[in-house]
């Protein structure tokens, strides 16, 4: 677990301090290319980017570095700690509701159409996010329906979502989003 928070950690550090790498191309249309940072409160950043000294003071490998030991805490804290708040927080940016934007990220399919289609599934900033590793925060995943559907090669290629963005939470047993997004195009990212 102590390296999933350290990961997660870096992620966000990367994503705020230089800009998400995957979004520095040329915007498309009359779409508004946003950066996964946008999308969460600046004290939620904040939080996540600062996280509480005794996480890093777990040793890998220890019985407090396992997932199950690390949840059962994080349930036991989430009111005390803000960091833990930031990890569950379903807080959004209301001004991006009904705007249509632009933004890279990974697929997690969750439901298949003909031909095994893609049709409904999870937008997330980073590879592996709901299936490697637990999902990231809330306000940090996407979800997004594609009734025409379209076939996925491998799950690490990233692609940019071309859609209106709503400030609608979706639960899903995979996990929750804060946003849902109406897909109007999806394409292979390129810088």
């Amino acid at each position: 677990m102590k390296q999933y928070v350290s990961i997660l950690s870096l992620v966000f550090i990367c994503l705020f301090s230089s800009g998400f790498v995957l979004a520095q191309a040329a915007p498309s249309g009359s779409y508004t290319t946003i950066e996964w940072t946008d999308l969460m409160p600046s004290d939620d950043l904040e939080a996540l980017m600062n996280p509480p000294e005794e996480l890093q003071d777990i040793e890998d490998g220890s019985e407090a570095d396992q997932i199950s030991s690390q949840i059962q805490a994080a349930i036991a804290q989430a009111s005390d700690s803000r960091y833990q708040q930031a990890l569950a927080s379903t807080r959004i940016r209301p001004e991006f509701n009904n705007k249509a934007i632009r933004i890279p990220g990974f697929i997690v399919p969750l439901s298949f159409g003909e031909n095994n289609s893609i049709t409904e599934f999870f937008i997330v900033p980073f590879f592996g996010a709901c299936i490697h590793v637990p999902p990231p925060p809330p306000n940090q995943i996407i979800f997004g329906k594609y009734p025409p559907g379209f076939k996925l090669d491998a799950l690490y290629d990233p692609f940019w979502i071309e859609g209106t963005l709503s400030t609608e939470l979706i639960e899903n047993d995979m996990a929750t989003a804060a946003y849902s997004i109406k897909i109007d195009q999806i394409s292979d990212y390129t810088e």
